[in-house]
């Protein structure tokens, strides 16, 4: 006995490198990042500074509130796929503006320059248009970071163990 029956189509799965819909979308993620980074322009120059800007003013609490805000777009990158690599560049690029932020006026004026917001929706939209692609950047970045800080961390120590032995040959 023939059945009527036609079998059931249903649409492709969207794949997690595909345009997310709602709060983690594109234009919302663009919107974001444009808002705490270059939302406001000073007449007259070509200086542009966002909401992170004005809230890193706050001595303390205004970078890490800033900081917190940032993560909402390394959340989104984790939700729509982007690889654990660029996910730690983005945290690191947070990482700097927040950490270098905290320098009073310096650190405001730095953290104006860095745009890490845009960096970052910019490292989301490169790693969800060319899928894993190009991310020896990331690599050499991420290896530029820690070399750096390992300087910075060594250097208080050999400049101590320098003056020791200065005092020993001068005692």
């Amino acid at each position: 006995m023939p059945s009527n029956r036609q079998p059931e189509i249903l649409p492709p799965q969207k794949s997690r490198f595909q345009k997310a819909n709602g709060l983690f979308a594109d234009e919302n993620l663009d919107l974001l990042s444009h808002i705490l980074d270059d939302w406001f322009r000073i007449p007259g120059t070509s200086i542009r500074f966002g909401l992170d800007g004005i809230i890193g003013l706050v001595p303390g609490l205004g970078d890490i509130l800033g900081g917190l805000a940032s993560t909402i777009i390394v959340l989104a990158a984790w939700v729509r796929g982007v690889p654990y690599i660029t996910l730690l560049r983005m945290v690191v690029n947070i990482g700097i503006e927040v950490v270098l932020g905290t320098v009073p006026l310096l650190g405001d004026i730095f953290d104006i320059a860095w745009k890490a917001n845009r960096r970052n929706y910019a490292l989301i939209t490169r790693h969800l248009q060319q899928s894993r692609r190009q991310t020896w950047r990331d690599w050499v970045f991420l290896m530029v970071i820690a070399v750096t800080l390992t300087a910075i961390f060594l250097a208080p120590i050999f400049l101590i163990l320098w003056f020791l032995e200065w005092l020993g040959h001068h005692a």
